[in-house]
Formats: structure tokens, sequence, C-alpha cells
């Protein structure tokens, strides 16, 4: 069901969803039965650089935003850091060895911006390459396409003392930026990918002061987006200058999670037609249709200059979609756009995060975007979830919930497809347990564990499962 035939019979859905017992739209045909996807069908996983990597303060490489604010106190549970992260930095091959074990053939990963250039601009920390240098042969000795993705939250601190996203130059510090990397990992790297979650960036980062940098304020979050956007769109132009014959195709990634309203009330609707306005379309129909959305049109009208929307519509060889569960809204009078977070339909099951498990809302997005967005090519760059991990007699995490999680999501995927949506590929999230932002260590997404103390790694039992998956190139339906 698309979200504005949705929106139509909100009430009556809800109702259904409830004595359903969740939303749940899959019926599997049988137990012991493989669905299986397209022959070619790319299978891999997804991390971050601040959230893996480590070495924070090594070889030349220059603080982030993140460094920041997790050493702000308060800002992080537990007061868990980035620093040491995964230790990815240093235990890389492990890492790939891993991904190879279990047949994966892509790895978006993210670049260090502060990493590679220490102060956001100006002098290369060659030496920061030479990490992405190694990391990328590594990847391609062991048949991984290497994915990189340029921006993943971790902004240089010394651009955001300069503003960061509220300064209109960081669409020329990203551009030169990004053309600075694929020179060094263009004849090898041909999958690339501009930010990660711009209006997350903005809303926790520059709008609710929740992620770093820890700005406050409407206007502040809606420059944000805007000068992502457009940091975005003359990247791309930028790499397609320059790219021609070397094979790249140019991507970005967006979180996408359909907003409902809060018991499917009519008095609901206009929240979440806002939260929606912010959170998807606000990144979605500028780069698609060279436009915002109505409900913030006028606000982004005072922030943009003649000539923007021009640049931030590019063309895309795909779109990676980030996909956890839906936002289900309703007037909020004190949040940021005058909406907030509601219950979904009762009997919806939950995370360990308390993210509602909803895997139909990817069917949902992918329906969108074949109905409304010309139905570009879509990698699932994110999906997955946290849930409390137990050691089993095995001596190993038996994480049967997160297996049931993604077995769901990726029916959900596969259901889209065969009603047309564009679907090339799965990047799940994440390979490691990491640092999870505000969450610190606490918050456990991978399909593999890592002791915190000995950096030692343990597949789950969700590893062995989506290796299955990989190899099967199918995935059971019960």
């Amino acid at each position: 069901m698309r979200r504005r035939t949705f929106l139509k019979v909100a009430a009556a859905t809800a109702t259904l969803a409830s004595a359903g017992g969740g939303a749940r739209v899959l019926a599997a045909p049988g137990v012991g039965t493989m669905k299986p996807f397209p022959e070619g069908f790319l299978w891999g996983c997804s991390t971050s650089a601040y959230q893996i990597e480590g070495a924070v303060a090594e070889d030349g490489r220059g603080p982030s935003v993140w460094d920041k604010f997790s050493h702000s106190f308060g800002r992080i549970a537990n007061g868990d850091t980035g620093d040491m992260a995964c230790d990815h930095y240093h235990r890389f091959q492990e890492d790939v060895d891993l991904m190879a074990q279990a047949g994966m053939r892509a790895y978006r990963f993210s670049i260090a911006w502060p990493r590679v250039l220490p102060q956001g601009t100006g002098a290369v920390n060659q030496k920061g390459l030479d990490f992405y240098d190694r990391l990328t042969d590594s990847l391609l000795a062991r048949g991984i396409e290497p994915w990189p993705c340029l921006f993943h939250w971790d902004l240089p601190q010394a651009l955001q003392d300069k503003g960061g996203w509220l300064n209109r130059d960081s669409a020329a510090w990203f551009t030169d930026y990004a053309l600075t990397v694929a020179a060094r990992l263009g004849d090898r790297a041909k999958n690339w990918t501009m930010l990660n979650e711009p209006s997350v960036v903005a809303i926790f980062g520059y709008g609710l002061g929740l992620h770093a940098p820890g700005v406050t304020g409407r206007t502040n979050c809606l420059t944000a987006i805007h000068h992502q956007n457009l940091a975005q769109g003359k990247a791309l132009a930028a790499l397609r200058a320059v790219g021609g014959g070397k094979g790249w195709r140019l991507g970005t990634v967006l979180s996408l999670q359909p907003s409902w309203p809060v018991g499917g009330l009519d008095a609901n609707y206009p929240a979440s037609k806002m939260w929606d306005a912010l959170w998807n379309r606000s990144c979605l129909d500028p780069l698609f249709k060279g436009r915002y959305p109505e409900e913030l049109e006028a606000e982004f009208a005072a922030i943009a200059k003649p000539g923007d929307l021009e640049a931030i519509r590019q063309p895309l060889d795909f779109l990676g979609v980030n996909y956890y569960s839906r936002m289900h809204q309703q007037p909020d009078p004190q949040g940021l756009f005058g909406t907030g977070y509601g219950s979904p339909p009762e009997g919806t099951r939950r995370t360990a995060m308390e993210w509602p498990f909803e895997p139909d809302g990817l069917a949902e997005i992918l329906g969108e975007l074949q109905e409304s967005y010309g139905n570009p090519p879509v990698y699932i760059a994110e999906n997955g979830a946290d849930y409390v991990d137990t050691v089993g007699p095995s001596g190993r995490v038996e994480d049967g919930d997160r297996i049931a999680f993604l077995r769901e999501h990726l029916l959900a995927a596969r259901k889209a497809m065969d009603e047309g949506a564009n679907v090339k590929g799965w990047l799940v999230w994440t390979l490691l347990d990491n640092f999870e932002w505000a969450e610190g260590y606490r918050r456990h997404f991978g399909l593999v564990q890592v002791d915190r103390k000995t950096m030692t790694r343990t597949p789950k039992a969700s590893y062995d499962w989506y290796a299955k998956v990989i190899r099967k190139n199918a995935v059971p339906t019960a």
C-alpha cells in the first residue's frame, strides 16, 4: 500500500493492523522454502568510519565533530567515545576476511574526512589516504567491491569551527574533498556514494542538538539540509565531469522512513505530513524534482540562492536507501516542527531500542520511489536491528530476533520487487557491534560481536544465516 493511499484510509488500516497483532502483510508460502533473488543481486554490508575505525589521533588524522561531541560530558551513554571503536584501522584485514568468508560481494565504508584533510581543506594527509588504499586493495583481493561513502557524519571540527553545514562554503569544501578522494581511489573504486542520511545529520545535529555538533534551531536544521543538498549536487556534477571513461557509478544514501499519523487519526495527519516533508522529501524532492516540499518551501526559499535547485537536481546511477521503521507522528507544540513521535498500532513488535518492527514499511517506501520518483535503481544501504544479545550454549550469540528482523525485511523488499521496485542489492547494517552514536556501545547491530576489552571478533548466528542467504541467493520464507 502506498503512503498516500494509506493516509486516505488510515483509521481502518490502523485498526486492522492492531487486530492482527502488528503491522504485518507478509505470508510465508511454506516452512523450509526459499524466496530467490534475481541473478546478480548484490549482497554485502555497510559500516561508517567513526563507528568502527578508532585511531582518532594516529597518522595525522584531525579531530571530527564527533570526537569533540563524544568527549563532552553527558552527551554519550556511559561516557563512551569512538577513540578505539572497533580498532578497524588496525584490524581491517580481519574484518575484510569476515566479509569474504560470508560471501559478501560489496562493502560500503565511509571515508573519514578529517583523516584525509585534517583541517577539512588545504593540505592532504597522505597517510590517511594510504589507509583507504590498503583497504580498497584488500577488498578487491577478496572479490569484494569497494563502495566508498564520502560523508557519514564525521565533519572535520576545523570546518565546524567555521560554521559547518551552516556555512554555504561547505558545498565547495565537500566538492574539493570528494575530488581529492576520487583521484586517489577512483582507479579501483567504481561505486561512489556522496552523503549518508543528510536529513538525519540536520535534524539531530543542527536542529535538536542530540548528535554532533549539538546545534539547535529550526532554521539551522533547514540550512544544514539545504547546504548538504547543495554539496551533494555540486560533488556529483564535479565527479561526473572528471569521471568520463572511468566507469564510475555515482549515488547517495538517504534515510527513508514512512511517516504515519498516530492511530490513523485525521487530527494527526498534518503532523505526519510535515514530518514526512522534513525527514524524507526535503532531500528526495530537490534531488529528483528540483523543488522543496510544499510544507517547507517558503522556509527553504529564504535560505536558497538562485541556481541552487538546478545545482542540486542531478542524475543518479543509484540511490541508497536506509530503512529501519516507520515514524508515527502526532502534533506536539514543543516539537521543532510542531510534531512528535507517538506509539505505533497496538501489538507492533519492537527492537531493543524500542523502534517499531515494521517490514512492510520498506515495501511502502520502495513503492513510493517507484510511483513518485521514477523508480531509480535502489540498493538497500542499511537495514538491521539492535537486540539484547545473549551468549548461548555454543559460546556465541544466538540472535534469532535479529535473524527474524532481517528475514522479514528481505521478504518485504522481495515482494516490492515482484511489484516492480528496482532493487539491485542489499547491504546489511552492520558487520560489527560498534559505537552507536549517542547510544555508545550499549546497542548491538552487528552480525559479529566485538569484545570491548580484547577486540576479539566472534560471528553471531545471524552472520551464518546471512552467509547462507548470500550463498543461496535466496531468503527462507519461515
